[in-house]
């Protein structure tokens, strides 16, 4: 048997691991976050006791655009789909009797990444955590916000300095810590299909690797910290199979174009989450359904960590009855059903050998088609992956609509149903943070925070590194907005050429 034939060796196509979940189970990360930083803290208890491994933060749409609760287009949005998170305040009750140096944090944030991921260093510095204990991701993509999302702030170059600011502060202060988790998830759920998913990631991942480099890093300075973040939908052969591809792309476009002496550095790690965009408000109880079967697809294919969405998160913020039941479907999975008892269960499956081979061939010739325009960035620029998404986001709404393809509860099977209940948040909660940082300016030294921002300035104008001022201007009290609006006015902001 050859090493490619071999799961723990190169090219990885068959996983990262010799002995894959034999040695050791996917992180059970479940995504939460909502309301206010005290009522997320309660939800990360309840997954902890409920026998999560990891924690996922959401934050709000404000927090995501580096803008403060009481700004005017935060109005109607505090709280609503994440945490919001102003000031060191909010982060020191949402880690709240959580000890740092003995979990690992997710944080899904993008465009102000620098400041959250700063006051997630300032709170563990106020535990007395070493830094170099930290563990977790924070996804700092913001390449997939310009394609896909559209919450980017500044533009793309100012976004990739940060990026690689946070990437080489990192490298040297939080090693253990994944600095970039290059997301081809938010282009799934846009509407790209497997292929695209796979090609459009892989560039992206490219793209960060030629920033740092170009910022003076070597690549086995960061590269091992670069971790992915795929979708999983719901044809379960093709998702297998698009894993499997995508290890084997990053192992060699990796290995050719950058020749790193670390192995790691040239090995696909990846975070799943089920399929937001497959779940249905109509017949809501399917989506228990859907959501195990892209878990299966998901651990079949390897991944390193898992979320299963709630099955009400079509109609709100998931219950926490909703929320126990995804959870319990990972561990049902690992428990129960004998896949973790092998490492590789579909190996020499003829079409899942074909399919990958497929997938890897089309990825390959997106890619080379994209970089033949410029690559990654310029294609951004010139709006050509966010055409692409668009494109096939309309070709998969027109199959569900002339019936082509079926979705059960939706255009077949259908019948007459109670609504259920979703979340109910309670419209003063917003009211409440809005008040809690009016007093939290009231009592913070104005002068710390002139000084600390003034340092900022300054330093944006330079080549220095921005994470150390951005550290100290949120132990002082600085706000994301203030630190996100010193950034804004040093950098500008940007409009994508589709409205994206």
């Amino acid at each position: 048997m050859n090493d490619e034939s071999e799961p723990g060796k190169p090219p990885y196509t068959r996983g990262i691991y010799p002995n894959m979940y034999k040695s050791r189970l996917w992180t059970m990360r479940q995504y939460a976050g909502f309301s206010t930083a005290k009522h997320t803290n309660d939800r990360f208890r309840l997954l902890l006791e409920q026998g999560q491994t990891g924690l996922s933060v959401a934050f709000d749409l404000p927090t995501q655009l580096g803008l403060d609760s009481d700004h005017p287009r935060s109005l109607g949005e505090v709280g609503k789909v994440g945490v919001p998170i102003d000031s060191i305040s909010d982060m020191r009750i949402l880690f709240d009797g959580i000890d740092l140096s003995n979990v690992s944090t997710s944080m899904t944030i993008n465009a102000p990444a620098t400041t959250l991921l700063a006051l997630y260093v300032a709170i563990a510095d106020e535990q007395g955590v070493d830094r170099t204990e930290l563990r977790g991701t924070v996804q700092n993509d913001i390449l997939k916000e310009y394609i896909a999302r559209g919450l980017y702030i500044y533009p793309p170059e100012a976004s990739m300095r940060l990026t690689s600011d946070l990437m080489k502060w990192c490298s040297i202060n939080a090693p253990s810590w994944n600095t970039v988790s290059v997301s081809g998830y938010h282009m799934r759920e846009a509407g790209c299909t497997a292929v695209e998913e796979v090609a459009l990631t892989i560039l992206n991942g490219i793209e960060y690797v030629r920033f740092a480099i170009e910022a003076g890093m070597s690549v086995d300075d960061f590269a091992p910290r670069i971790s992915f973040f795929f979708a999983c939908q719901n044809n379960i052969l093709e998702e297998v199979s698009k894993f499997r591809a995508a290890r084997k792309i990053w192992y060699e476009l990796m290995t050719t174009r950058f020749n790193p002496k670390n192995p790691k550095s040239a090995m696909l790690r990846f975070h799943t989450q089920t399929a937001g965009a497959s779940l249905t408000a109509q017949q809501p109880f399917n989506n228990i359904v859907r959501v195990s079967y892209q878990a299966l697809s998901s651990v079949l294919g390897g991944t390193q960590s898992l979320h299963t969405n709630s099955y009400d998160e079509a109609i709100g913020l998931p219950t926490d009855e909703a929320v126990t039941i995804a959870l319990r479907t990972q561990q049902i999975l690992a428990s129960e059903t004998g896949i973790t008892e092998h490492i590789d269960p579909l190996a020499g499956s003829y079409v899942i050998e074909e399919m990958t081979s497929e997938i890897i061939k089309k990825s390959l010739e997106l890619i080379d088609s994209i970089e033949s325009k410029g690559g990654a960035l310029s294609g951004i620029r010139s709006g050509v992956q966010q055409r692409m998404i668009h494109e096939s986001a309309w070709k998969h709404l027109n199959s569900i609509e002339d019936g082509s393809m079926r979705v059960i509860g939706v255009n077949a099977n259908q019948q007459e149903e109670d609504p259920i209940e979703g979340q109910i948040l309670d419209p003063l909660l917003a009211k409440n943070q809005v008040l809690s940082l009016s007093k939290m300016r009231l009592e913070r030294d104005e002068d710390m925070v002139k000084i600390s921002l003034d340092k900022l300035r300054k330093a944006c104008q330079t080549d220095d590194n921005l994470m150390d001022f951005i550290i100290d201007s949120v132990k002082s009290y600085c706000t994301v907005g203030e630190i996100n609006q010193v950034l804004s006015d040093s950098f500008g902001t940007w409009v994508s050429p589709s409205g994206v």
